[in-house]
C-alpha cells in the first residue's frame, strides 16, 4: 500500500498557504498556443480550458488540443469551486454547432471534447443544441471521435438524455465533482444522486458509449468518502474516472483543504483500477479533458 500524507492537512475552514511544488507550471508562450487562440477568437468560440483557468492551457493548445464550451460564456449556477461567470445567460448562438465543426476539421483534430455552462433557463438545459454540434462535427469530420462533458439537466424532461444520444456521442462525461457530503456547500445547484443516475442512463439508453467522470479532491473529503464514491461510480457502469486536485480560482472561491500529494493520486488510482475501471487518470493537474484522447485510445486498446 502506498503510504498516505496528511501533513499538509489544515485545521477544518482554514486555507492552503501555498502551492506545492508539483502543482507549479509554465505561463503559455508558445507559438501554437497563440495561434489556437486566435483562431478561437475569429471563430468566436469559447474554451473551458481559459473560462474555467484550467492549469494545463499551455501544454493542451501546444498540442493542437482544446475542450470547447457551448452555450455561452455565463452559468445559470453558482459552484463554489468554478471560475467559469455566473449570471443572466447569452442568447444562444444557433451558429455555434457550425462554427465548432468548421474549426475541428481546421485543425484536424482526432478526438474532440465538447462541454457547456449549466443553462437551467433554457427548456431542456442545452440538450438539443449539443447534440446540433455533435452532428455538424460528424458531417465535416465523420472520424473524429466525440466526448461531450454535460450539465445534470436537472428537472428538465426525462427526454433530455435521450435527445443527447440520439446523436451517438463517443463519451458521455459528466462529472460528480465531489463527495455527497460537500455538495450542499461546494455544488449547491446539484444533487449527487441525478448526476449519477445520468450516467447511469447514458449507459442504458446506449451500451456501446463510453462514459465517464471525475471528481476533486482538496476540498474537505475524507479518504473513505472517496472510496466510496468510486463505489457508486462503478454500481453505475462508469468506465472512465479522473481525479485531480481542486486550485482555488480566487478568495471567494471554496478554500484549499488540501493539497494531495501524488503518492496519494498513485494509491487511489491502485484503489480505483482494483474496482474494475477500463481506464483512470490520477494526478495533481489532472482535470477532466486533459489528455483525453490518450485515455480513451488507452481504454479501446485494452478492450480489444
Amino acid at each position: 500500500m502506498i503510504p498516505i500524507h496528511d501533513e499538509t492537512t489544515p485545521q477544518l475552514g482554514e486555507p492552503m498557504a501555498g502551492k506545492p511544488s508539483w502543482l507549479k507550471v509554465k505561463a503559455p508562450t508558445s507559438v501554437e498556443y497563440k495561434k489556437l487562440a486566435q483562431l478561437m477568437r475569429d471563430k468566436k468560440l469559447n474554451t473551458v480550458c481559459e473560462e474555467a483557468s484550467c492549469p494545463n492551457i499551455g501544454e493542451c493548445w501546444k498540442q493542437g488540443s482544446a475542450t470547447f464550451m457551448i452555450l455561452g460564456r455565463v452559468c445559470t449556477r453558482t459552484c463554489a469551486f468554478c471560475d467559469v461567470e455566473t449570471g443572466r445567460p447569452d442568447l444562444l448562438d444557433f451558429d455555434e454547432p457550425k462554427n465548432i465543426a468548421d474549426t475541428v476539421a481546421q485543425m484536424l483534430l482526432k478526438h474532440v471534447v465538447i462541454t457547456s455552462v449549466d443553462r437551467d433557463d433554457l427548456p431542456d438545459g442545452g440538450a438539443q443544441h449539443y447534440a446540433n454540434t455533435i452532428l455538424a462535427i460528424k458531417a465535416l469530420s465523420p472520424e473524429v471521435t466525440i466526448e461531450i462533458l454535460t450539465p445534470d439537466f436537472q428537472r428538465k424532461p426525462a427526454t433530455c438524455i435521450e435527445t443527447v444520444m440520439a446523436a451517438s456521442p463517443d463519451i458521455f462525461n459528466h462529472n460528480l465533482e465531489t463527495v455527497p457530503r460537500l455538495y450542499r456547500s461546494v455544488r449547491p445547484g446539484a444533487r449527487y444522486f441525478t448526476s449519477l443516475r445520468l450516467l447511469q442512463r447514458a449507459k442504458e439508453i446506449d451500451a456501446r458509449v463510453v462514459t465517464k467522470s471525475g471528481i476533486m479532491v482538496g476540498l474537505g473529503e475524507e479518504r473513505d468518502e472517496i472510496l466510496q464514491v468510486l463505489d457508486d461510480m462503478r454500481e453505475a457502469g462508469i468506465d472512465i474516472l479522473t481525479i485531480g486536485q481542486y486550485l482555488r480560482p480566487s478568495v471567494k472561491h471554496h478554500p484549499v483543504m488540501k493539497y494531495w500529494h501524488p503518492d496519494e493520486f498513485a494509491e487511489l488510482k491502485y484503489l480505483a483500477e482494483k474496482r474494475g475501471f477500463g481506464m483512470v487518470a490520477s494526478g495533481p493537474l489532472v482535470r477532466s479533458s486533459f489528455h483525453a484522447e490518450d485515455v480513451f485510445s488507452a481504454l479501446k486498446l485494452r478492450q480489444c
